[in-house]
């Protein structure tokens, strides 16, 4: 070992012992995680050798390496927080040559609990697919190839974003990991539902494709020495090889650079400060003139940069198509589940006020009138329409060209536009009369002491809106139940959109008065964060 990677690797461990010295809580609480972590890998690594013998052993060990390849690339991205060696600019000062240091990193790299988590998936994967001596030579170098290919693909994409995973921007970015998991665990119920009524065998097409993509044709090629088929083998063992050399040049260019080109604090200020007039984007070409398109460009520029709006917006857009979609998958959806999409996006129009946070005072400034609160309000209506109305009736076209139900697509849509317009409704009011405040940082959006009132708002609210929406239910009902009224059925179309356009405009003329009224208690509320 040289001494820079002896080095590194003691620099590691010293972090790990130190880090566990600051406090009795962190210590348990890492001891806790590694307990628990073990565990699971014990219990996972059980699995997978009784896993052994199975017909098709050979296709779920490679999805799961497939699977926990992407998890060692997407981790540094939601937690660069979580080891302290991620981040190589704490080396820049350092006299040390590009290749030397991803030698020393990689080797520091593998030490820690998931490395070993890592080790223990790949050795049960290779138990439960190896046959023969030659099978157990293959799978040992499998293992350590594998682990490799992991490690390099976490650093190298790490490295390539540590200018933005070390800034504020980047940081918020965690704020989207509970989306990954929320998805994830939709995406991991469906397969499971999928697997048990199917049985293993419908992951053989997938298998068939990921075993030649590293690091699971590392492992494939243990089934493939087992099957017999050694040139196979040699092949998928090099496709391995060949993406350990490509990850590590790439993250030695990334370092380099790294550790070469200027940043932003050490450029200086440029010589030219003539100030000059920037060109109106093409979104601002495109809104209404005056306080309507400038309300409406501020709440869609809400929507693209700040991270706890726009995590709740892609958050609602994923939930809003996976529920509908994924029932359909599993046949026993119907196109009523396609008003979720409605449902999720117009929960967005609930607490406005509250994603300005302490900024609303800028706001509040402008609003001297009902009709100045009535304009505001209905900007961010609009703003939200421009998502909402093309992606709910897109989630209702695919639902239904799903179900092949197009005699119903009509009600589908009615209901949907219906069921927006009594959330935009009913979420405007709510925003007046219980407004609270989005801290943030962290991972709360609710400032302590005003969860009763984001629960009033949001629950409430739906409620509300399901009762605005219970005529044109019962008008739908009435439609399917009576005799002869397929006939009517295309009537719901236009009666939903009427009806929701006509709620939507009945709770903004209402709101706008309260909203005019209690400003200064709307204003204090949404800056307790």
């Amino acid at each position: 070992m040289s001494t820079v990677t002896g080095t590194l690797v003691q620099l590691k461990l010293s972090l790990l012992r130190n880090g566990l010295r600051q406090s009795a809580g962190r210590r348990a609480a890492y001891i806790a995680s590694a307990v628990v972590t073990l565990l699971f890998a014990a219990l996972q690594l059980l699995g997978l050798v009784m896993l052994r013998g199975n017909a098709h052993a050979d296709a779920v060990v490679v999805l799961l390496v497939a699977v926990l390849a992407l998890g060692w690339a997407v981790m540094p991205l939601f937690f660069p927080g979580g080891d302290e060696t991620l981040d190589p600019t704490r080396l820049v000062m350092l006299p040390l040559r590009p290749r030397p240091l991803v030698r020393a990193l990689l080797a520091a790299s593998l030490v820690g609990i998931g490395p070993l988590f890592t080790v223990c998936l790949f050795a049960g994967s290779v138990i439960a697919v190896a046959r023969g001596a030659a099978a157990y030579v293959v799978g040992v170098v499998a293992v350590g190839l594998a682990l490799l290919v992991c490690v390099a693909l976490a650093r190298a994409v790490a490295t390539a974003n540590i200018r933005l995973l070390t800034s504020r921007k980047g940081r918020d970015l965690a704020v989207l990991s509970g989306l990954v998991i929320a998805v994830g665990a939709q995406v991991v119920n469906f397969g499971a539902q999928r697997l048990g009524s199917s049985g293993l065998g419908q992951l053989a097409p997938a298998a068939d494709v990921l075993r030649w993509v590293p690091p699971a044709s590392a492992i494939g090629a243990v089934d493939a020495v087992s099957e017999g088929s050694y040139g196979i083998a040699a092949a998928q063992l090099v496709l391995s090889v060949l993406a350990l050399v490509a990850l590590l040049a790439m993250w030695a260019r990334h370092l380099t650079r790294l550790m070469t080109s200027p940043d932003g604090s050490t450029l200086q200020a440029a010589g030219d400060t003539t100030v000059r007039d920037r060109p109106s984007t093409g979104l601002a070409r495109l809104l209404p003139a005056g306080r309507t398109g400038t309300a409406m460009e501020r709440s869609l520029r809400y929507v693209w940069r700040d991270p706890k709006t726009k995590a709740a917006w892609v958050t609602s857009l994923a939930i809003g198509l996976i529920v509908p979609v994924f029932n359909a998958l599993q046949g026993t959806g119907s196109i009523y589940f396609a008003c979720f999409a409605a449902g999720m996006l117009g929960i967005q129009m609930y607490n406005q006020f509250g994603q300005d946070t302490s900024a609303f005072w800028m706001v509040a400034m402008t609003i001297s009138s009902t009709r100045d609160a009535y304009v505001e309000l209905r900007a961010r209506a609009l703003a939200l329409l421009v998502i909402t109305l093309p992606y709910a009736a897109l989630v209702t076209v695919l639902t239904t060209a799903m179900l092949g139900d197009w005699a119903r697509l009509p009600e589908a849509l009615g209901l949907s536009f219906a069921l927006l317009g009594a959330m935009l409704a009913t979420g405007a009011w709510t925003s007046a009369r219980f407004p609270y405040s989005i801290p943030q940082e962290g991972y709360k959006n609710v400032a302590p002491g005003q969860a009763g009132l984001a629960w009033i708002a949001i629950f409430g609210g739906m409620v509300a809106a399901a009762l605005l929406c219970a005529p044109v239910i019962a008008v739908t009902i009435w439609i399917n139940t009576s005799a002869g009224g397929d006939a009517w059925s295309w009537l719901l179309l236009p009666v939903g959109t009427v009806y929701g356009a006509a709620i939507a405009y009945l709770g903004l003329r209402l709101a706008a008065p309260r909203t005019a009224e209690r400003l200064p208690e709307i204003l204090t509320a949404v800056s307790k964060g």
